[in-house]
């Protein structure tokens, strides 16, 4: 694996509110969280406990309450990219002019940005597909695709939330073997919100546990399994399946918590 190139992160008793007086919502009260350049952390937590507030937070789309949030790329201006559940492909672009789009924006070059886009293509394999538009291609092919956008920019952190979980679970798993080969190759920061626990452990190197809202760090989980990881032998693990059933374990308060307040 290769020096990494990532951001630091650190969080600081950060804070998130929405409303006021009776329709004050707390989303997030008290996170505290430090992440290496070069780490990938998943944050995991029962649906409404703030894990998507906090990459918006940390993306910048949306602002903190309170606290501190420090982001260091070793000097260089921080740039981050976000990849999403849906792969936010412009219908009208093809593949390749869709992965250049951000470097358009940013006014580089035009034989640099085809140098750049070429490179990203090879990475998640679609140079093959550079011509075709969205519509061609399958959702698998689709998210490749906001996977080489997101990483043509070369940012110092990469904001992924749920990318995969509207893909069946043979494209899950062929991309999450794409994204750790492609994370060990480039060395960026990687925070991923996912709702799968295997997943948090198939590719994080911790595992970030919320509590319902308002959310909390409840637990973080260092992930003993080693670089470079074949995700569908590691899932096959005694190991695994013993971590796996431990992170239910803590989670599992806090996901009847959400449902019996969502029920009233």
């Amino acid at each position: 694996m290769q020096e990494r190139r990532g951001a630091a992160i650190a969080i600081a008793d950060l804070r998130k509110e929405y409303g006021s007086g009776p329709a004050r919502v707390v989303a997030l009260d008290g996170i505290d969280l430090k992440i290496a350049p070069g780490e990938f952390v998943c944050i995991v937590g029962p649906s409404g406990c703030g894990k998507s507030t906090l990459l918006r937070i940390l993306a910048g789309l949306d602002g903190a309450t309170g606290g501190r949030l420090d982001i260091d790329a070793g000097g260089a201006a921080v740039a981050n990219a976000m990849v999403f559940q849906d792969s936010g492909l412009f219908p009208w672009m093809t593949v390749e002019t869709n992965v250049g789009f951000g470097l358009m924006t940013r006014g580089v070059a035009r034989a640099q940005a085809r140098e750049r886009v070429a490179a990203a293509l090879r990475l998640v394999g679609l140079t093959r597909f550079r011509h075709h538009y969205p519509h061609q291609l399958s959702g698998g092919m689709r998210q490749r695709g906001a996977i080489a956008r997101a990483f043509v920019t070369d940012p110092g952190m990469l904001l992924m939330d749920e990318p995969f979980a509207a893909l069946d679970a043979q494209n899950r798993v062929i991309l999450q073997a794409e994204l750790v080969r492609i994370w060990e190759e480039t060395g960026k920061t990687v925070v991923y919100i996912t709702h799968s626990i295997e997943e948090a452990l198939l590719l994080g190197d911790r595992t970030v546990v919320m509590t319902a809202q308002p959310g909390r760090i409840k637990k973080i989980i260092d992930i003993p399994f080693r670089h470079p990881r074949n995700v569908v032998e590691l899932s096959a693990t005694p190991e695994f399946g013993a971590l796996k059933l431990a992170i239910w374990r803590i989670l599992e308060d806090e996901v009847l918590r959400a449902r019996a307040e969502i029920e009233g």
